[in-house]
């Protein structure tokens, strides 16, 4: 089993909780000793079974190294807890939560926005219309097949995101955005003529929803489907009563996710608080 993105390898037959998915190694299912079980940010009410360490080369800013200690919780996490595990800046990938840990460096800020605050300009609402007159937009719970695989890899190789040629295979997939800790775990699928060409993977909490990966066809650069995706995001929020979107990690520096500001007024975490980041 390949590593997915920089979590390590997660993937396998059967999960801890009896589905397919998760590999049930010895390592994952026994408890950790007491000694291991440092819960960083994740609240009391949500029980863990491990933590794992995780050091590695910074996959954000080269020449450094990141610190994301992998939380493996006891059972699937309920959508009041969800939305506590992100108010808190913690993020999921796969079975685990995962937050920043590094010691010397505090690039990375979980970023949200508050749908009713939100500011719909003009060239938003181009973006949308846009897209709602060419698109077919629909939300299915997450799933793996080859024509999602297929645009996946396509999307990583073309958007040089790729760390190495290798391409990832179904399981990679499974693992990587269909596995999940979570228990409501949906995609949004957008479709031109019947294509597939982008997905965003989100988890769904009682008050918030999480992107957690968008992928897509970069040969649509005329339809904007990465911010599209974010808009039809704060829109389900808007519409089904919901307050946040949380975008995942900002950092400066990033070129892949400095895109992530434009979207005002936001808030990042900032040093363990949530500061408000108003328009320009």
């Amino acid at each position: 089993m390949r590593a997915v993105s920089c979590f390590g390898a997660m993937g396998g037959p059967e999960n801890m909780w009896g589905e397919k998915g998760m590999e049930s190694s010895d390592s994952l299912n026994r408890p950790a000793p007491p000694s291991l079980l440092d819960r960083g940010p994740v609240p009391s009410d949500v029980p863990i079974s491990s933590v794992i360490a995780n050091v590695h080369p910074c996959s954000y800013l080269p020449d450094r190294q990141a610190n994301l200690p992998l939380v493996l919780p006891r059972q699937r996490v309920t959508p009041e807890q969800l939305d506590a595990l992100l108010a808190a800046g913690m993020r999921r990938a796969g079975v685990f939560l995962y937050h920043a840990a590094c010691a010397e460096c505090a690039a990375c800020e979980p970023i949200r926005v508050d749908v009713n605050r939100f500011e719909w300009t003009d060239s938003w609402r181009r973006i949308r219309n846009r897209g709602d007159k060419s698109l077919e937009v629909a939300l299915t719970p997450a799933s793996t097949t080859p024509e999602k695989l297929a645009l996946f890899n396509r999307h990583r190789r073309e958007r040089d995101l790729a760390s190495d040629d290798s391409p990832y295979a179904l399981d990679d997939y499974e693992s990587f955005l269909v596995e999940s800790c979570c228990e409501h775990t949906l995609e949004m699928q957008f479709r031109l003529d019947g294509n597939l060409i982008a997905i965003s993977v989100i988890d769904c909490g009682k008050d918030s929803v999480s992107a957690v990966y968008t992928y897509f066809d970069p040969v649509h650069t005329k339809l904007s489907l990465g911010t599209y995706a974010i808009l039809k995001q704060i829109e389900f929020c808007k519409r089904t009563q919901r307050q946040f979107v949380y975008l995942g990690m900002y950092v400066a520096a990033n070129r892949h996710l400095s895109y992530k500001e434009r979207f005002r007024p936001q808030q990042r975490w900032i040093r363990g608080k949530w500061i408000d980041i108003h328009s320009d």
